[in-house]
């Protein structure tokens, strides 16, 4: 039977020594602003003032005008031209240049003449994701530029006759400026949680084994469920008002839109909160000391909510292997509610799977903790 009363006293006297350590709430508090301005403003995913070498074998008129249109742009910073192939790879080997154009002989004489006409683009590929980015962003802008400047010179008929074939308008729907702080702050909000719910409660109860008081409570006529549930609504609470203030600020400082219903974004916190601490419970209970339960928190829950939940890289890009080992991350689905709700605006018809999966794992480690609690310590309820 849960005694509220007990809970309540546990739970006061939690928030007591929690008020005493002042930089234990700085760090609760400061630390997700910081991680919210780090991956806002610092980690920036967007490719911009891309490194643009140029090796013109054409050397007309037409061609620099092609290439001062997309060194005007932000996404390309003109380094110089090369005279050859040599002094295009040198460019490319110093670092100096991410991106070399290389317009042809005749480029220009085959656009008048209607003929085909090819450029050819080298790019660093040391970074094989940067570099993908950067060719998509070059042929992209190269395009528009392309089609724009025939439509001037050659003929709007041209344009779209030519070999540029479909004129091809790409819109991006829910992030139109693709910017990375859209992508990346609903997903900080999983990564608050865990630090501030599964490491927090974690180290809370590992402390009291430390010192030695946690038998002095669990001699006294308290349960083991009343224990833990007085133990973690304190940092309940806190993981709350956290990801609620990231919410805000991500939609003040970096416009992250609301479109979704606020009451399904909170259920989907309160959930995600229920499993981050379940994980904390179980990690008290097996380690004995704080920083073996820190470590064991960032290698169960903390890094694969990074790495595998979708949050910076695309599940869809991994071994298929590796995207079934995805589903036991509880991140993943939360960051699909998350993303859902706040920069879509979806329904609850098409993501309550995975409302059930946040209960299901934050139940079967609530399980799995409380059961290990009681047979640590041989009370019964």
């Amino acid at each position: 039977m849960i005694d509220l009363s007990v809970i309540g006293a546990i739970a006061k006297k939690e928030l007591r020594q929690l008020s005493r350590e002042k930089r234990m709430l700085f760090v609760i508090f400061f630390f997700p602003l910081f991680l919210l301005l780090i991956f806002g403003y610092a980690i920036n995913l967007d490719v911009k003032h891309i490194q643009l070498a140029v090796l013109d074998f054409d050397r007309t008129s037409e061609t620099r005008s092609i290439v001062n249109s997309l060194a005007s742009s932000e996404y390309f910073d003109l380094v110089g031209y090369v005279k050859n192939y040599n002094e295009a790879r040198h460019y490319l080997n110093i670092g100096k240049a991410q991106l070399v154009i290389v317009f042809p002989e005749d480029f220009t004489k085959n656009l008048y003449r209607k003929q085909n006409s090819k450029i050819q683009f080298l790019i660093d590929g040391v970074n094989g994701n940067t570099s993908g980015v950067i060719y998509n962003y070059s042929n992209l802008a190269t395009g528009f530029v392309l089609t724009r400047w025939i439509n001037e010179n050659v003929g709007t008929n041209f344009a779209r006759k030519s070999f540029l074939g479909v004129n091809i308008e790409p819109r991006f729907w829910y992030n139109p400026e693709l910017k990375s702080s859209i992508f990346l702050v609903p997903g900080l909000i999983g990564i608050i949680i865990i630090l501030t719910s599964a490491i927090t409660v974690s180290l809370s109860i590992v402390k009291e084994k430390e010192r030695n008081t946690i038998e002095q409570i669990l001699i006294a006529p308290i349960s083991p469920l009343d224990f833990v549930l007085g133990k973690i609504i304190p940092y309940s609470v806190i993981a709350l008002i956290n990801s609620l203030l990231v919410v805000v600020l991500g939609n003040l400082v970096f416009n992250v839109p609301i479109k979704g219903n606020i009451l399904l974004l909170l259920l989907a916190v309160v959930m995600y909160i229920y499993s981050s601490l379940s994980i904390g419970v179980f990690v008290s209970i097996v380690a004995n000391n704080q920083l073996l339960a820190f470590l064991m928190v960032v290698i169960i829950s903390v890094l694969p909510s990074m790495i595998l939940s979708g949050f910076i890289f695309p599940i869809e890009s991994m071994p298929f292997v590796i995207q079934l080992i995805t589903n036991l991350t509880p991140a993943k689905f939360f960051l699909a509610i998350i993303r859902g709700l706040l920069l879509k605006g979806i329904g609850f018809e098409y993501i309550w799977q995975n409302y059930l999966y946040l209960l299901f794992y934050g139940s079967v480690f609530f399980a799995i903790g409380f059961v290990a609690y009681r047979k640590s310590f041989r009370l019964d309820l």
